[in-house]
């Protein structure tokens, strides 16, 4: 892993860490167990005559700092439902991203659809909470685990019910992503170890996925032109943030969802 990429991860393990060492895994484990039953996430990102988007709800990253302060990620997650977004993220990484698993909970008590917990999730406790704070989704970051550690998480989301997207950014890890038999896979855009984009990275990588998997592309997404690229090579789901917490969100998914 790079320096950045080992950075978040190991963070986001720490801060998990700490929360377990106030709420311990067995605790967590019964809020999961006592959690409404997630919601189909394949059924609502399966294949359409349109493009599907999933919205982030985003206050920063490393790459751009702060984008939008974003009070009530409840609020902007209802406007994205009702402007027609399939699914929301949530970056729930606080030290880079100043997100939260309450902005989790917030969100998923909001709205009718999805809801992806977007984190550098390594540990099965990260897992556990997500499902307690409502989560449908969980992101794996095939760069940030070994092929051990994403078959254990893989497992365990699929147990609690929910749905993994397994993101890869290369060849060799959508191979790995494959041998899952993942149902949800992403290509990001972003390349992880140096936050430099490749918008036609999606197209190169996803021919290789077979019929049954809905294709996800992440990142790199400025105007409904990007959108359309993406559909054009085969998207079946864009992921979009940045363009949508620095613009009117309902307008702007409107314009791309007509693409």
């Amino acid at each position: 892993m790079s320096d950045l990429l080992t950075e978040l991860t190991h963070g986001a393990r720490e801060d998990a860490q700490a929360r377990r060492a106030v709420t311990p895994l067995a605790a967590v484990e019964d809020a999961a167990a006592a959690a409404d039953a997630p919601l189909d996430a394949l059924a609502a990102l399966a294949p359409a005559d349109r493009v599907k988007i999933i919205a982030e709800v985003k206050r920063a990253s490393p790459s751009r700092g702060d984008l939008a302060d974003i009070p009530d990620p409840a609020h902007l997650a209802s406007l994205y439902a009702s402007g027609g977004a399939s699914a929301i993220s949530v970056l729930t990484e606080g030290r880079r991203f100043k997100g939260s698993l309450d902005d989790l909970s917030a969100v998923k008590q909001t709205v009718p659809v999805p809801v992806l917990r977007k984190d550098f999730v390594s540990d099965p406790y990260q897992v556990f909470e997500a499902r307690a704070a409502g989560a449908d989704m969980v992101l794996l970051i095939v760069a940030a685990l070994d092929q051990g550690q994403l078959r254990e998480l893989h497992g365990l989301v699929t147990d609690l019910g929910m749905t993994s997207l397994v993101e890869a950014h290369t060849a060799e890890e959508l191979d790995r992503a494959l041998e899952l038999d993942a149902k949800l896979i992403g290509i990001n855009a972003r390349n992880l170890k140096t936050f430099d984009l490749d918008r036609d990275l999606f197209g190169t990588l996803s021919s290789t996925i077979p019929a049954g998997v809905v294709k996800v592309a992440e990142s790199a997404v400025a105007g409904p032109d990007d959108v359309a690229h993406y559909r054009e090579a085969g998207a079946d789901v864009v992921l979009i943030g940045e363009a949508l917490v620095t613009s009117d969100p309902v307008s702007t998914l409107h314009r791309f969802l007509a693409v």
